[in-house]
Formats: structure tokens, C-alpha cells, sequence
């Protein structure tokens, strides 16, 4: 597909506070990026007012705020700003799935956990001593999300860490795919999004897949499981594509790796036979589920596989990929950049990344205006546009 011009927003109101960015060392590569698409766009834009004082440091050659947080020989540390952010507008970014930082830890080296991502979050907040004028989190994993329920006596981490960053002084939480996004429920009286990258997954895959038939004839969207149906019909909606789904026959009587473990997966949709397949999750850790779902489809007789996930952990490594690409069981993986990518998984021929940064320098600069993102959050119309493009493009290129 040919690239886009770049879109410059119309945001004329004047902005909350100067604008400042700041990546904690996991997000640091991707803070850099959004940085760029800022300092682009705003050189670039004209504004009539953009010599008054409320405009006072609009463009600037980088809008990241220098900070460290060095570590003392036991594994304590603490945050340190290394400039002014008086009366800022503050985003914070934090990868809390980075575990290729390390530190020093009684001499023995150490690889940051998500604890310690989010310990450090709450230190480079702490250092702001609320001189800023307006904190904004992007954590894109949120943190403990996958413990966002009590099922027995157990505890609500993801409900606290919330509460904790509000009581810090932090006004919204900008989230990407939420494992539950009711756990927003645990601070109702503060801004919380949670963002779906359907748009830029739906984009890389026309990018790089070339002859795809997208209608309800020849693909089909599927769900792994019963929690992430409203994710796959979204999808199969704006796609104007069936949709199917998985569910997971547990062993109740006993309990592996903390779970009950999987006898069975079970299908709930039409005939699959002959069609592409989307499978949509919100991310692959093991990737035990999604490679068991794309057997599954493939016994029933299914064509083509691409498996959209936002977050890919690969928490076991890449070696059962490597395995079930060469079976054939699936064509291509799709994740973003909004978790840490290995060097690994990025010469991976079955891997497409699917790149977030401008989205985010998109949402960034648009709450910088306290103008609304609805625009963004739907991103519907978009979607319609480019699969209309890429059908006139396959046309003419017949």
C-alpha cells in the first residue's frame, strides 16, 4: 500500500502547560520516537497565537525531560529529575514488561521485574513533588492487570496500583488493550482510557499481505477465548467479516503453574473451511493458547492464519513459534512496539511489529490541547478509509 501523508490535527486552543515527555529507561526507545513525531509536527504547524505567552516553549527541539534513578548496592534507588517541569504538562511512559534492564543487586546482577518498573514510576512522580501542572501516565501494559478480580482470598493489585498513582497526584491513565478495562471502576473519579490498536494492526497486515479477500466469504475473525469476544466482534464489525470463537475446557479438579490446566478448546462459530483466519488476543505470554487455537483451525480445514495480539510477551521463549510456523500452522504474528521486542523476535521471518509511536504522539499532543480524543479512540472511520484504499489498489494492480 502506498504511505500516507502525514495528517497534521488542527489544535488551536491553547495548551494546558508546556509539554514534557518523560520515558522511563524501559520506554525510553519508544518515548524517542514519539518525541520526534512531536518536535515534527509542531515546527511544522502554524498558529496565530504561537507568539503569546500561553505558547511560551510550544516548539522545541525535544520535549523529553532528562531523569535517572541510580541504585544503591542493595537494590534501593531513587528518582531524580535532572531539570525544571514547574508548571509542565507531564506524560510519563513506563513499559512494566521491559525485562532486558538489569541492576545491581548485592553483586549479582539483577533483571527488573514489573515491580520494579512500576516502584520506579511512582519515585519519578514522587521527584516531581507536585510542581507540574497536569501528571498523565501511558503505562501500555497496565500494571497487575491480569489480577483485576478476587476469585478467592487473594489480592486486588491492579485496583491498588491505581488508587496509588491517583493518591500521587496523577490525573489520567492512558492504558492500551485492558486485560478487563472494569477496573477502572477502582477510581471512578479519575480520567482513564484504555485504547485499542485495531486501526494499526488491520494497516500492517494490508501493508504486508497483499491479496487478501476481505469480506465474510473468504475471512473470518476469531476470539481465543470467552473474554476477549468484544475484542473480535469490534473487529469482525468494522471488517464487515464473520466471527468465531474458542472456549477452554478446564481441569477443575486440579491446578498447574497456579491454573487449572486446559483439557480441551471448543469451537462456537461457522464453517471455517477454506477462509483466512484473524485471531485477536490482547497477548501472547506462553503462546500455549494461540498456537492450540491455530491447530484447531487448521484441522478444520482453515486457510491462512494471522494471530493480532497487543502485547507479545513471549514469556517461554520463541522456540514453540519457530516450530508451529514451520508445521504451518500459522503465516504471520502481529504485536506492537508497545512492549519490549527482543532483537530475537524482530529477525523472526513469521513477525510483523506493528509501530504505536504515532498514535501516541497523536494522543499526547491532542490532551497537551484538552481537545477530546473520542476521534482516536474509535478508530472505525479510519479503518473503513484504508480497507476502501486498499481494495482500489488491488484493482488496479489487476
Amino acid at each position: 500500500m502506498a504511505p500516507q501523508k502525514d495528517e497534521l490535527r488542527n489544535l488551536d486552543t491553547i495548551p494546558v502547560g508546556s509539554l514534557g515527555i518523560i520515558p522511563l529507561e524501559g520506554c525510553r526507545h519508544l518515548g524517542e520516537k514519539v518525541d520526534h513525531y512531536l518536535v515534527k509536527w509542531r515546527t511544522e504547524r502554524e498558529n496565530e497565537h504561537a507568539d503569546t505567552l500561553a505558547f511560551s516553549g510550544y516548539k522545541r527541539d525535544s520535549y523529553i525531560v532528562e531523569t535517572k534513578v541510580p541504585r544503591f548496592g542493595s537494590g534501593e534507588a531513587k528518582g531524580i529529575l535532572l531539570q525544571s517541569v514547574r508548571g509542565h504538562d507531564l506524560y510519563l511512559m513506563v513499559d512494566v514488561c521491559n525485562h532486558s534492564l538489569t541492576y545491581s543487586h548485592f553483586g549479582e546482577i539483577t533483571h527488573m521485574s514489573p515491580d520494579d518498573h512500576y516502584q520506579d514510576l511512582k519515585r519519578i512522580i514522587a521527584a516531581l513533588g507536585g510542581k507540574a501542572r497536569r501528571i498523565t501516565v501511558i503505562m501500555p501494559f497496565l500494571y497487575e492487570s491480569r489480577q483485576h478480580k478476587r476469585s478467592t482470598r487473594e489480592s486486588l493489585d491492579c485496583a491498588i496500583a491505581l488508587q496509588e498513582l491517583v493518591n500521587m497526584g496523577v490525573e489520567n491513565i492512558i492504558t492500551f488493550d485492558a486485560h478487563d478495562p472494569r477496573v477502572q471502576n477502582a477510581i471512578p473519579l479519575s480520567g482513564f482510557e484504555t485504547v485499542q490498536p485495531a486501526y494499526q494492526f488491520i494497516k500492517a497486515l494490508c501493508k504486508n499481505i497483499l491479496d487478501l479477500q476481505i469480506d465474510a466469504s473468504h475471512m473470518m475473525v476469531i476470539s481465543p477465548d470467552e473474554g476477549g469476544m468484544s475484542r473480535a466482534i469490534y473487529m469482525a464489525n468494522v471488517l464487515g467479516l464473520d466471527v468465531g470463537m474458542f472456549y477452554k475446557r478446564r481441569d477443575y479438579t486440579r491446578i498447574v503453574n497456579g491454573r487449572n490446566p486446559i483439557v480441551a478448546h471448543e469451537f462456537l462459530g461457522s464453517d471455517v473451511e477454506g477462509k483466512d483466519m484473524i485471531i485477536v488476543d490482547d497477548m501472547i505470554a506462553s503462546g500455549e493458547s494461540m498456537i492450540e487455537v491455530a491447530r484447531e483451525l487448521k484441522k478444520r480445514k482453515a486457510n491462512r492464519i494471522f494471530c493480532f495480539t497487543t502485547f507479545g510477551l513471549f514469556s517461554s521463549g520463541l522456540d514453540a513459534f519457530d516450530k508451529a510456523y514451520e508445521e504451518g500452522l500459522f503465516n504471520k504474528v502481529l504485536t506492537t512496539n508497545l512492549v519490549y521486542q527482543s532483537p530475537e523476535l524482530l529477525s523472526r521471518g513469521w513477525y510483523i511489529s506493528c509501530d504505536m509511536s504515532k498514535y501516541i504522539a497523536y494522543i499526547i499532543d491532542t490532551l497537551n490541547h484538552d481537545t477530546s480524543i473520542s476521534d482516536l479512540l474509535d478508530p472505525s472511520e479510519r479503518i473503513q478509509n484504508l480497507i476502501t484504499r486498499y481494495k482500489k489498489e488491488q484493482a488496479g494492480n489487476t
